[in-house]
């Protein structure tokens, strides 16, 4: 089953989340203090892998402590609503045991909180009580004397007591009955969630906080497990001790210590092999486990007993230190996959929700990356994650549409208290405060920086009209089974001529293959020659779009006909129908063969209700109707032409 939609009510700062939307990754943007961590803690607690409590005293909304029955007449207070979607393995497992066409949909509810019951997770499903006995009675085979007294019986309490209060009971109303007694109270409706709780996800915690233990004492750890007392860093310490497949007890065994040293260590082995599969920062690190009797010079508790020392070793300066002197972000991960792989192990695969919490936040920004990576290719085959970040570099990017927005809400009032609403969760990522959105901003203008850095092939425009035009005519022309623009160019604005020396001696040393397709205009002539002769471009990188046109000067939108780009015109900007554009007025306009220009001295004549003309008008109309282009015109089919001949040329210049 898979979680669809959450709402947190009544916990820390969050008095009431709304509901937001959970896909199979969702990442949790917000700075410091926004109930980031509320969230995750607040899902946690409806069904958690590891102990975990509500606590009303500390999470309870402390503004409302004294007023709880106030606002809670029924006397429990709602923290977490889930909503869930079966998937075709659990509406079988029910079917398995109650028979086809019980469920009367394919989603549910499930909800938590303060002074509930601690086992009673409140489940909202839609039953069929009367099919489930239906099923039940031909699973039996009761022939019709045996189902009279069961006339009008539709659910499973009064099947019970109909079948109980019998003096005598054939043989297979006795094993109707029974079957009816397997379900909790004879409920048919319990039996089902019984069967469906079974294989809810719990939700798996951790914070970039939890790091595993350097140095452990095995005899002090024992005592803390037997009081209850197991520190955030030996509780992971002890899920790779289970996932080595050892335990506190067989480390103790002096006569099998050199064999479960050696199982540790291949643990290790296995978990630091993975992390160098995503780890951009140095490949040189392994993960050494000694297991020793203590140094009585040590500090308590390592001075007696066992100990068990975790160090990092870095085979390039061949020395070793303890794992709280390494890197923080390495040691997190390594932690990190020693509790998930020990969850795997323990769970199975699918039958947990990953909550982290701020991950990586000790990483650099590259290690970052790799982590979103490792998340993305690594975790989300087979669980959902849920991730805070106020962090650019763990935004992906490529999956805007999984980002959800924390913020917490306080409206003022010019003259009065502000009004407190508390941690709200949005889905309109760029609708909100400039402190919210700037590690949205950050990811995005590094992942801009970023196409210059690792776009082997790399194709330099004027502005963002430009690339949507080339990208509409290249749908336009795979529709057709035509030629468009080749998936191996990144393109990206240069911001004009002038910028395009700039960004190739940036850049160009990345060993990226650069193209440009420039427009041109009187007086760039020899600006043009110029970036020619100071060869920072290969021989033929650099277009014109007059090399595409019959015309000496020329911008992207001249290799429209002029019929076509007067639809365009027409469409994006309404006109009134006293001055609707055509060709004549349009070539009219002005002197200038730029189409661009006529276009903006015709428009110094409109009416004031008509928009001023820009660049970006015309490229948004197409881009919203790419249909046009379907046209079988002589406009539309000599464009075609123009831009098919401009993609072959840059194609060519792949490498």
């Amino acid at each position: 089953m898979k979680l669809t939609k959450v709402r947190v009510q009544n916990y820390r700062s969050v008095e009431d989340s709304e509901e937001f939307e959970i896909g199979e990754l969702t990442c949790l943007v917000g700075k410091n203090e926004a109930g980031k961590t509320a969230l995750l803690s607040a899902m946690r607690g409806l069904r958690p892998s590891q102990p975990f409590e509500f606590d009303e005293t500390i999470d309870y909304p402390r503004r409302f402590s004294t007023r709880f029955d106030d606002r809670h007449p029924d006397g429990t207070a709602e923290v977490i609503r889930t909503w869930w979607r079966l998937e075709d393995s659990d509406k079988a497992a029910v079917e398995k045991r109650f028979g086809a066409g019980v469920l009367k949909g394919d989603t549910f509810q499930s909800h938590f909180g303060f002074r509930y019951e601690a086992d009673n997770r409140i489940w909202i499903i839609d039953v069929d009580n009367a099919k489930v006995l239906d099923n039940l009675l031909s699973k039996h085979a009761l022939d019709a004397p045996e189902r009279n007294v069961l006339h009008g019986v539709s659910d499973g309490p009064a099947a019970d007591k109909a079948l109980s209060g019998l003096t005598e009971r054939t043989p297979k109303q006795e094993a109707l009955l029974q079957d009816i007694k397997k379900c909790r109270d004879s409920s048919f409706t319990k039996g089902v969630l019984d069967v469906l709780s079974a294989r809810q996800p719990k939700f798996f915690f951790t914070s970039h906080f939890e790091r595993m233990s350097g140095m452990v004492s095995i005899q002090k750890l024992q005592q803390d497990k037997s009081s209850n007392t197991v520190s955030v860093g030996d509780k992971i310490f002890l899920a790779f001790l289970e996932y080595a497949g050892t335990t506190l007890e067989e480390l103790l065994d002096a006569d099998r210590r050199e064999a479960l040293k050696a199982t540790c260590e291949a643990a290790s082995n296995e978990i630091t092999e993975e992390i160098f599969q995503f780890w951009s920062q140095n490949n040189a690190l392994e993960v050494v486990i000694e297991i020793d009797n203590a140094k009585p010079k040590d500090p308590a508790p390592f001075n007696t007993g066992m100990v068990a020392d975790i160090r990092i070793k870095n085979t390039n300066h061949k020395a070793t230190l303890p794992l709280s002197e390494r890197s923080a972000g390495f040691v997190w991960f390594f932690s990190f996959l020693a509790q998930f792989k020990q969850l795997k192990k323990t769970s199975g695969n699918g039958n947990a929700i990953i909550l982290l919490d701020e991950p990586g936040l000790t990483l650099h920004g590259k290690a970052q990356g790799d982590l979103l990576r490792y998340i993305v290719e690594r975790l989300l085959p087979d669980h959902q994650v849920i991730f805070t970040t106020h962090s650019p570099f763990m935004v992906p990017m490529d999956r805007l549409a999984d980002v959800r927005i924390v913020e917490d809400v306080i409206i003022e009032h010019k003259g009065k208290r502000p009004e407190v609403k508390g941690t709200k969760v949005r889905s309109d990522v760029l609708e909100v405060n400039d402190d919210t959105l700037f590690p949205l901003q950050g990811a995005l203008g590094y992942e801009v920086t970023q196409s210059l850095f690792i776009g082997a092939n790399t194709w330099l425009v004027e502005g963002p009209s430009d690339i949507l035009y080339l990208q509409v005519l290249s749908q336009a022309l795979a529709k057709r089974h035509r030629e468009g623009i080749n998936l191996k160019w990144t393109l990206c604005p240069s911001g004009g001529i002038d910028k395009i020396a700039p960004f190739v001696r940036l850049f160009g040393g990345n060993r990226i293959n650069v193209a440009v397709l420039s427009d041109i205009a009187n007086g760039d002539k020899s600006k043009i020659d110029n970036l020619k002769k100071a060869n920072i471009l290969k021989a033929g990188h650099f277009y014109t779009c007059a090399d595409f046109t019959t015309q000496a000067e020329a911008d992207v939108e001249d290799l429209f006909e002029a019929e076509l780009f007067v639809e365009m015109l027409n469409g994006a900007y309404k006109p009134p129908s006293t001055h609707t554009v055509t060709a004549a007025s349009l070539v009219g306009a002005s002197t200038t063969p730029r189409i661009v220009k006529k276009a903006e001295a015709l428009f110094r004549l409109m009416p004031a209700q008509v928009s001023e003309f820009d660049h970006f008008g015309a490229a948004r109309w197409v881009l919203e109707n790419p249909s046009v282009l379907d046209a079988d015109t002589p406009a539309v089919n000599v464009t075609l032409d123009r831009f098919e001949q401009l993609f072959k040329a840059f194609n060519q210049l792949l490498t």
